[in-house]
């Protein structure tokens, strides 16, 4: 009996060690397969948090600068350019400028939610090209004319009715005031609690007065006007320069300043841009 007791005291502690260590492997088992478990869990809810991140954004804005002439070349065409890219780098926008109206099909419009015509002049389109910029536009994308784009396509009438009117004449470039008259725009939050604006600019006179089939932002102030031309055909009484108008599904926009470099380096007039802009390419509302 003494022997047996010796061997079973013997061979206890091995049982014990071998069942102790089948523990540990098992708890260490268990302890790797929740820590996969974890990072498996971990891995994925940051990868639904990127793809929720990415959901969220907004659409980056695709706008594309048109600035064809074929009439009086505005030198600040560049500048106009350059101030744009400028708020594209900013704000996150794709900018695509060109002169090239045989890029004007429907493949290569579908791709842009506005277009702006910067300083174009006279005729810039042939028959196929209207029809195109036309179905953009009736698609729901957005226009902003600036300046010029009153000076520009005069033979067809669709397109003097997306401008919101066309170009007639204008007393020399000069300083001159603007009344603010509406500021619910939000091309017009740069002239928050103003009444007046004064800056250069060339002045546009227009064939038609648009009020009634667009909504006028502001007007010229004529008093201010110092330098007169020999006669008085630039004169309007009631002289809208900057409004915005529905149009046929589109959102359009018309802004008066951009005949000289200073226009685009004008901080207001580059805010006032940005909102006209952001606003024609539905990314903000009225």
């Amino acid at each position: 009996m003494k022997k047996a007791c010796s061997k079973n005291q013997n061979t206890n502690p091995t049982l014990f060690l071998r069942v102790l260590s089948d523990i540990r492997e098992l708890k260490s088992f268990r302890i790797k397969n929740v820590l996969m478990l974890f990072l498996t869990l971990f891995v994925s809810l940051s990868v639904m948090a990127q793809s929720d991140k990415k959901a969220n954004e907004p659409k980056k804005l695709n706008v594309l600068v048109f600035s064809k002439t074929e009439g009086y070349r505005h030198t600040s065409i560049p500048s106009g350019i350059k101030a744009i890219t400028t708020l594209a780098q900013q704000h996150g926008w794709v900018v695509t400028a060109t002169e090239d109206a045989t890029l004007f099909t429907g493949d290569f419009l579908a791709r842009f939610d506005v277009c702006v015509f910067l300083n174009t002049t006279m005729k810039v389109f042939d028959e196929s090209q209207e029809k195109a910029f036309a179905a953009f536009i009736k698609s729901g994308k957005g226009f902003v004319g600036i300046h010029a784009s009153a000076d520009c396509e005069y033979d067809w009438k669709w397109y003097g009715e997306l401008n919101g009117a066309f170009f007639k004449t204008h007393p020399p470039y000069q300083l001159a005031t603007i009344n603010i008259e509406n500021t619910n725009h939000p091309a017009m939050k740069p002239f928050v609690r103003m009444k007046t604006f004064t800056v250069e600019d060339e002045w546009y006179s227009y064939k038609e007065n648009p009020r009634g089939k667009v909504t006028v932002l502001a007007t010229l102030d004529e008093s201010s006007i110092k330098k007169l031309p020999k006669d008085d055909a630039w004169r309007m009484g009631d002289h809208p320069v900057i409004w915005y108008h529905e149009f046929e599904g589109a959102r359009s926009f018309y802004t008066v300043f951009g005949h000289g470099d200073s226009s685009f380096e004008n901080e207001k007039i580059q805010q006032h841009l940005f909102y006209a802009i952001e606003w024609a390419g539905k990314r903000i509302d009225l």
